[in-house]
C-alpha cells in the first residue's frame, strides 16, 4: 500500500489531488517571494490544488562562481517563515549540507535534497532526522531504480515522511530526457511521486557559464507526467522569467501559470476515472 504523506493541512500520495510546488527558483526579494506565493495560492485555491510554496535561499550549485546564488540562510529563513506565516502555507526549500537541514528543519515542512546531492548519506540522514517531510530528487546521472537506495537511508532513520521528484536525466552534453517508465518504478517504493516540469526541460550548462533552458516543453511534458500518473507536480515559476536571478530560461512565466495547471489537472482527472 503506497504511503501518504502529511503536508501542512493536506495529505499527497496515490488516490489524493494532484499537488503542487511552485515558487521563484531562488528568493530574489521578500517582495518578489511574498507577491508570487500570493498569486500562486489564489490560483491554487481557485482549482483546488493543495499547494506547497518554494524557493531557495542558496543555489550552491550554480554554474559559474559568479552566479547569484540568494540570500543566505538567516535572511533566506526569515522570509520563508514570513510566507508560510502570512498565507498558512506549508513551504520548502533546498539544502545542501547537514547543518542547512537542521536549521532549515526549525522552519520549514519540507526539505528538498538537490539530484546532485541525492546520494549523500549525511545529509539524507540529516534531512530525515528533523522529523519534516524530505523531498529528494533523482540525480540527472542515476536510474529510477536506484532511488530505493535514498529512500531505504531515510528509513532506516525511522521517517517515511518522504517524497520522490523526477527531473529528467542526462542525454549526452547539455541536454536531459524524461523516461516516463521512471514515475511507476519510483512510486514502487511506496512513496508519492513528483514531477520537476521546469528542471526537466533546462539545459545544464548550455549557456557556457549558465545553465539555458526550453520554457515551451513545459507544459507537453507535465501533460504527459498527468496521463503517466504522478502524485505532484513542480514548477519553478516568476513574474519575469528573463529577469530572473537564477533558472530563467526554464521557468514558467506567472501569468501563464494558471492555464497551464487547468489543462494538467484535467488530464489528471481523466487518468484517474478511467485507471
Amino acid at each position: 500500500m503506497a504511503q501518504l504523506v502529511d503536508i501542512g493541512s493536506f495529505k499527497v500520495g496515490q488516490g489524493q489531488r494532484p499537488f503542487l510546488i511552485a515558487g521563484p527558483c531562488v528568493i530574489e526579494s521578500e517582495q518578489l517571494v511574498m507577491e508570487t506565493a500570493g498569486q500562486v495560492a489564489e490560483m491554487a485555491k481557485s482549482l483546488e490544488i493543495p499547494y506547497i510554496f518554494k524557493s531557495s535561499f542558496d543555489k550552491a550549485n550554480r554554474t559559474s562562481i559568479k552566479s547569484f546564488r540568494g540570500p543566505g540562510i538567516k535572511t533566506g529563513l526569515a522570509i520563508l517563515k514570513k510566507v508560510k506565516d502570512h498565507f498558512d502555507l506549508p513551504v520548502l526549500t533546498d539544502v545542501h549540507t547537514e547543518e542547512q537541514a537542521t536549521e532549515a528543519g526549525k522552519v520549514v515542512d519540507v526539505l528538498q535534497i538537490p539530484a546532485f546531492l541525492c546520494r549523500q548519506t549525511d545529509l539524507l540522514i540529516a534531512a530525515a532526522q528533523t522529523g519534516k517531510v524530505v523531498s529528494v530528487k533523482k540525480g540527472q546521472f542515476l536510474s529510477p531504480r536506484e532511488m530505493g537506495n535514498a529512500v531505504k537511508k531515510i528509513e532506516e532513520c525511522g521517517s517515511q515522511r518522504i517524497l520522490l521528484t523526477e527531473r529528467g536525466s542526462s542525454f549526452g552534453y547539455n541536454n536531459l530526457v524524461v523516461d516516463m517508465r521512471s514515475f511507476p518504478i519510483m512510486r514502487s517504493f511506496g512513496y508519492p511521486v513528483v514531477f520537476d516540469a521546469t528542471h526537466s526541460v533546462q539545459l545544464p550548462g548550455g549557456g557556457g557559464s549558465k545553465s539555458s533552458g526550453q520554457r515551451e516543453f513545459v507544459e507537453p511534458l507535465a501533460c504527459a507526467a498527468a496521463g503517466a500518473g504522478v502524485d505532484g507536480f513542480f514548477m519553478e515559476v516568476h513574474p519575469n522569467p528573463d529577469e530572473a536571478l537564477s533558472d530563467g530560461p526554464n521557468m514558467v512565466p506567472l501569468h501563464q501559470l494558471k492555464s497551464l495547471l487547468e489543462r494538467v489537472m484535467r488530464i489528471c482527472d481523466a487518468a484517474k476515472l478511467s485507471s
